[in-house]
Parts: structure tokens; C-alpha cells; sequence
């Protein structure tokens, strides 16, 4: 009987979570089709600093990513896991950085809805990854969301303020999600991790669809 239980209570849980996924997936798509994700600078009002702390929560091309980079480091595990906390927040000052010296790469919007693809293949498939892997994931992404950062500041804007405000929600928003996604795998229950994987595949859906998106509408242009 507590077998069976188990069993119905796992099943139970990943049908929730196929739910509850099937209709994010359908409002995350439209999210994150081209055309909708604007450049979008918050009131000033709010100072650069904090307008660079927001900026990056406002588009769920960055945040997804987010999301399944510190759910698939905590696959790996707290030891290595705990690199990305350092590496990624300074990948993203350093695409911030890039991005006042380097024109705009015509290939970052195909490339960062890759990423969001390939981040959630890897959380559903719950691969254990090289601390080299995991460290060069983290690292494109950061770059690469830092740069699309820095491309949205205007010339009023304090660079220095506004990069410093996207590396430190970087920091924080990585750091609270590993921690939640550990202390989540770390409970009683066979469920968790398919729980997190069958995110991770919805994570994945969003970005294989938002990509044929991208392709067909360069294809149509």
C-alpha cells in the first residue's frame, strides 16, 4: 500500500505540473515571440541602478534561462553548484561591459532563445554535466544576457549604475533559486526531481517553439 501511495502521489504531482505547464507554455510563447520582447527600459524615476536591477525580470527570454540554469546546477549537486553563483554574475557584468564597445550581434536573439532550449533539455534529461560544461552554460548566458542588458540603455543612462544593478539581481536571483531548487531536491519524496525535470521539459518546449519562430520569420523576411 505505501508503494502504491507513492506511486499515485508522483503520478499526481507530474500531472500537475504537465497542467499547470501546458498553459504557461501557451503564455510564455506569445512572451517571448519576436515583436513582443521589446527593449524596455523601467521609470527611471526608480534610478539606474535599480532600473538595471528590474530590467532583466521583465523579459522571460532572460528569466527562463535563469530558472533552469540554477534548477540544473542543483542536479549537480551543492559543490559544484556553487561555482555558478560566482561565475554567472560576472559573465553578465562582462556582457554588460562588451556591450558599450561591441556592435550588436545579428545572431544574440536566435542564440539566447537556444540557450533558453538547451537549459531546459538539459533540466529535463537531468544530465550530470562537467564542472567545464556547467561553468561554459553559465558563462553564455551571462554574457549574452548581459549584453542584451547593456544594449538597453539610453544615453542618459549612468552605465555604471545600471550594469551594476543587472549583475547584482543576477547574483541574487541565481542564488535564491539554487538554493530553493537544493533545499526542493533535498526533501522527502521520489517526486521532486521529476517534478523539476517536467519543468524543464516545458522550459524546453517554450524555447524549441519560440525558436521555429524566429527562423520562420527570418525565413518569411
Amino acid at each position: 500500500m505505501t508503494r502504491l501511495a507513492r506511486r499515485a502521489g508522483i503520478a499526481g504531482a507530474v500531472a500537475l505540473v504537465r497542467r499547470a505547464g501546458s498553459v504557461g507554455a501557451l503564455a510564455l510563447v506569445f512572451a517571448l515571440t519576436p515583436g513582443l520582447a521589446h527593449a524596455h527600459l523601467v521609470d527611471t524615476r526608480l534610478g539606474d541602478f535599480y532600473s538595471g536591477a528590474l530590467h532583466p525580470l521583465t523579459d522571460f527570454e532572460q528569466v527562463l534561462p535563469w530558472l533552469a540554469l540554477a534548477v540544473l546546477a542543483a542536479f549537480q549537486g551543492p559543490r559544484t553548484a556553487r561555482w555558478v553563483v560566482l561565475v554567472f554574475p560576472l559573465a553578465l557584468a562582462a556582457g554588460g561591459a562588451l556591450s558599450l564597445v561591441l556592435p550588436p550581434p545579428p545572431f544574440a536573439p536566435v542564440a539566447g532563445v537556444t540557450l533558453v532550449a538547451l537549459t531546459g533539455l538539459a533540466v529535463a534529461a537531468q544530465l550530470r554535466l562537467p564542472l567545464v560544461a556547467l561553468l561554459v552554460l553559465a558563462v553564455g548566458l551571462g554574457l549574452l544576457d548581459g549584453y542584451q542588458n547593456g544594449a538597453a540603455m539610453v544615453a542618459t543612462t549612468d552605465q555604471f549604475l545600471f550594469l551594476s544593478g543587472v549583475t547584482v539581481i543576477g547574483y541574487a536571483f541565481v542564488t535564491l533559486a539554487l538554493g530553493c531548487a537544493i533545499a526542493f531536491l533535498a526533501g522527502v519524496g521520489g517526486w521532486r526531481p521529476i517534478a523539476l525535470r517536467a519543468a524543464g521539459s516545458w522550459v524546453a518546449a517554450v524555447g524549441i517553439m519560440v525558436l521555429g519562430l524566429h527562423l520562420v520569420s527570418r525565413g518569411v523576411g
